[in-house]
């Protein structure tokens, strides 16, 4: 598909060169990589900051939504990727004052992993941060399973609903408070006519026949609940209205808002020929729509579709989404001019500047074995594309050398003596930021979690080892998820810690690493993208499984060697 582009690589970078030019005073990026956006009045003293962010492709969502009466600060990631912890937390610091933060993002993984992490960083600074997931898409999950289900365009009426919060000065407590009662409020219901084509890839994100339609498809082109021949306007909206009915109470003398969406070459007419439908059915029913919104708010690049979103109101929500607002992308009534913030924070957001450096006084034998280890990661690309290629989306191999790379160059830049707390936090950071992924994310959220378990100012002894291995398998047990035996890196992870913990030498480390993942070959995976593969991934040996191993097979090699 022909598109104005100039490069795939570029394109992100040039999207936020364009609208940083164009909208110079209402937004201002707070990293040398442009990657964080913020509203050019943060921070105000007394204001709640909130922070949002995701995966590019979706104009205006994400980053549409930062300015007065609406979100404070906005992580953009790549096409359809999270941003990394370390943008998003320098989000965070630039509109942090004194009042804490509410994260309200799309209930994503990758994003969940990057903001959590980003969050932990923000908490050791003492920043209380709160989070809120938007999680709207109806027809993601059944009901009772709302918690797994996505975020998509009703999360732009919750934006508006808190961001009033916060401009009217709630504290941290009403400010969730008020976005948490949003969130449930919201559903939403969608239907795609054709896919989107992602610019890196030049491909189809999904297959469909001429004359069909997608019920519940997803704004990254996640399969959704019904195939079949294309309806009529009434049709579907009259589908959107029964299932969306099912758990809001659309009935004689509710009070609604209504978000009809584009997502992303839909014509504006046929929205309204949606919302004419919306309009009269719910009138007809005694239900008053008191506020509405119709145009695109929420797109995935040139998807052909719509979706439809309903919050059920109460007289606070209805007051706070009347409030005044104004983005770049997105105004309602009038607001005053912006006062541009007297501060303003232009970092490299995946630099150790993110990190309140240690020193012990004596030369870290810690950072010396990861910056001899790591280069070594890079021979282990192909195998691991290659099992990812099998199972996953082939992305691991340069997830773990890039982002080997990526600590190796952080590291170097931290000072010899820099304390093991210093590193481990700097080495997550980098890993997680290089190419962002679940993996890396999960990663990086072990290795910051357990450094918080060290004291500032001191060097990783030989009796910290265990508890420190320890600290990893069980923070990225309790962010990913998973459990022992369930095919994944916390296999390893767990049965190298309980090598360490029982004092064996470091060959067998590496045999109980190695047998590890032989023995978990024989298993089916029960998470994330491999476990899609159900019981074709038996006989598959678990790529981020052999990442571990690699890795430990190469920091033994150089910690017996010396270095």
């Amino acid at each position: 598909m022909r598109k104005i582009i100039n490069s795939a690589d570029n394109f992100v970078d040039e999207v936020l060169d364009g609208i940083l030019l164009a909208h110079g005073t209402q937004l201002r990026s707070a990293t040398s990589d442009r990657r964080a956006l913020v509203r050019a009045d943060a921070p105000a003293e007394g204001r709640v900051g909130i922070v949002t962010g995701g995966g590019s492709g979706h104009l205006p969502f994400f980053l549409g939504y930062v300015g007065k009466g609406l979100c404070s600060a906005v992580a953009v990631g790549n096409v359809f990727s999270s941003p990394s912890s370390a943008q998003i937390h320098a989000a965070s610091v630039a509109v942090s004052s004194g009042s804490g933060l509410l994260y309200l993002y799309g209930n994503y993984g990758g994003d969940v992993y990057n903001f959590d992490m980003a969050a932990d960083l923000c908490r050791s600074a003492g920043i209380d941060v709160r989070t809120v997931l938007g999680n709207d898409d109806i027809e993601s999950a059944p009901e009772g399973k709302e918690q797994t289900r996505r975020g998509v365009a009703g999360l732009v009426l919750v934006y508006k609903a808190a961001g009033a919060a916060a401009d009217r000065l709630y504290s941290l407590d009403d400010v969730e408070r008020v976005a948490n009662k949003a969130v449930a409020a919201t559903r939403t219901m969608g239907v795609g006519l054709s896919p989107t084509v992602l610019p890196a890839a030049g491909e189809e994100t999904f297959s469909l026949d001429e004359g069909d339609m997608e019920i519940g498809v997803g704004i990254h082109g996640e399969k959704g609940t019904h195939r079949g021949p294309l309806e009529t306007a009434d049709q579907i909206t009259d589908r959107f209205l029964a299932q969306l009915g099912t758990e809001l109470d659309l009935t004689d003398g509710t009070r609604v808002a209504v978000l009809v969406n584009g997502l992303g070459s839909t014509p504006l007419e046929e929205l309204y020929v949606v919302y004419r439908r919306v309009h009269r059915v719910l009138a007809e029913r005694g239900v008053t729509i008191a506020y509405r919104l119709i145009g695109e708010y929420v797109t995935s690049l040139e998807m052909a579709g719509a979706s439809l979103s309903i919050m059920q109101l109460d007289d606070e929500l209805e007051e706070l989404l009347s409030d005044p607002a104004a983005s770049p992308f997105f105004t309602q009534g009038e607001v005053a001019d912006i006062d541009i913030a007297l501060t303003e924070s232009d970092t490299d957001a995946t630099s150790s500047s993110a990190v309140d450096i240690g020193r012990t006084g004596t030369r870290s034998s810690l950072r010396d074995a990861l910056l001899t280890a790591l280069p070594n990661m890079a021979r282990h690309t192909d195998e691991l594309r290659d099992l990812d290629a099998a199972l996953g989306d082939g992305d691991l191999g340069i997830t773990v050398s890039a982002g080997s790379t990526a600590v190796v160059d952080a590291l170097s830049e931290l000072p010899e003596d820099a304390d093991a707390r210093s590193i481990l936090t700097t080495a997550g950071l980098a890993f997680s930021a290089a190419n962002p992924s679940t993996f890396a994310a999960l990663v990086g959220s072990g290795l910051i979690g357990a450094a918080q378990m060290l004291a500032p100012e001191s060097d990783l002894t030989s009796d910290r080892v265990a508890p420190l291995l320890r600290a990893v398998v069980d923070r990225i047990a309790e962010r990913g998820g998973a459990e022992v035996g369930d095919k994944t890196l916390l296999d390893v992870l767990d049965a190298v810690a309980g090598a360490v913990e029982n004092g064996v030498p470091l060959s067998v480390v590496v045999s109980v690493a190695r047998s590890t993942v032989e023995s978990t070959t024989r298993l089916q995976s029960k998470r994330g993208r491999a476990a899609w593969q159900q019981e074709r991934s038996v006989g598959q040996a678990d790529p981020g499984s052999v990442a571990v191993q690699r890795f430990v097979e190469e920091i033994a090699g150089v910690l017996e060697g010396g270095i």
